[in-house]
């Protein structure tokens, strides 16, 4: 009977360690992937609605294995205080940093901080000077290329003022434009400014430049620029070039504040497909715009930033320069603006 005890003992003892083994192995496949996104504001439409994206793609990664946990900090357009977020979220304990820069030439701190802790970093939106991309092997750029957002819309406007005689209304062979410039000395201000007038002259359209002006990207200095333009110029313009859609939409309601009739109104064009911009262009209110892929930008950050944290092998993704990913824009406008609005 001593023998019969002293068996049993040895199979619970045997099966506790066993089953002790079990549940380390189960709660070591369990992962908690932390991602810090630090945005350059959260006062940017196009921006918020990628960042909606971005937490949309993470909860959709999610599973019984693997939680993700998504902190969004704004930088509130202030390298300094950018840096500061980034510090604290690095001491709160994060595998992926995703940064959407407040000064593109001024990523410094940022990738000295996150390589001392080796922690990868996915800048976004923003694209850094390739110099500061290439310093380490753990940073990326998500987005999309500024150039090819100036060529479509100078396509679009080409296609419109070549079938639209009636665009010119003074009928003297040129187009009387202006221009609402996002930030000064941003790249994507620069090089979609000169992109669309280069694209516009490369179609053959006559121009005369009769203003740029500096909006900052947003909706409601653009329409207090508008207005003033529209005071000095009245029914000469006859072409708005924005360079992004919130500038394009301050326009448009510049134009409804001032009760223009449509035959006295410009063309409009924007870029980003923002949500309200679409709706404008289905309505007539905006020509036309460039659709910024956030839906597409964001399921890459998403899944660069799993497989960054699980060590995947990277080979799947089309990078350029083996740090850069960029999707391509698309033109949008009354056509197949419909095929958009459902995205």
């Amino acid at each position: 009977m001593r023998h019969y005890n002293i068996t049993i003992w040895i199979f619970l003892i045997v099966m506790m360690i066993l089953l002790s083994g079990c549940a380390k192995q189960e709660i070591s496949s369990h992962q908690t992937l932390r991602v810090g996104v630090v945005l350059y504001t959260q006062d940017d439409p196009f921006i918020n609605a990628l960042t909606d994206c971005l937490k949309a793609n993470f909860e959709e990664r999610e599973s019984d294995d693997l939680k993700i946990i998504m902190t969004v900090r704004d930088g509130k357009n202030d390298q300094s205080e950018q840096n500061d977020i980034v510090q604290e979220i690095i001491d709160a304990g994060c595998d992926v940093l995703c940064v959407g820069l407040v000064d593109r030439t001024d990523p410094s701190a940022i990738i000295e901080m996150a390589q001392g802790q080796d922690i990868p970093v996915i800048f976004f939106n923003r694209e850094p000077v390739r110099e500061d991309l290439m310093q380490w092997d753990r940073l990326y750029y998500v987005g999309a290329e500024a150039e090819q957002s100036g060529i479509m819309q100078g396509e679009l406007a080409a296609e419109l003022i070549q079938d639209n005689k009636g665009i010119d209304r003074n009928r003297d062979g040129r187009i009387q434009y202006v221009i609402l410039e996002g930030e000064a000395g941003h790249q994507d201000t620069i090089i979609r400014t000169d992109s669309v007038v280069e694209t516009l002259m490369d179609k053959g359209i006559g121009l005369e430049k009769l203003s740029y002006q500096f909006a900052d990207w947003k909706r409601s200095q653009a329409e207090n620029k508008m207005t003033q333009l529209i005071d000095q110029y009245g029914d000469a313009i006859e072409l708005v070039l924005s360079n992004n859609d919130e500038m394009a939409l301050g326009a448009v309601n510049a134009y409804n504040n001032l009760g223009y009739t449509d035959e006295k109104r410009p063309a409009i064009f924007g870029i980003d497909g923002l949500e309200d911009a679409l709706t404008a262009v289905q309505e007539g209110n905006i020509q036309g715009t460039v659709y910024n892929d956030k839906e597409g930008q964001a399921a890459q950050i998403a899944n660069l930033a799993l497989d960054l944290f699980q060590n995947s092998s990277l080979t799947q993704y089309d990078f350029q320069d083996q740090r850069y990913i960029f999707l391509p824009y698309q033109k949008v406008d009354a056509s197949n603006v419909a095929d958009y609005q459902k995205q």
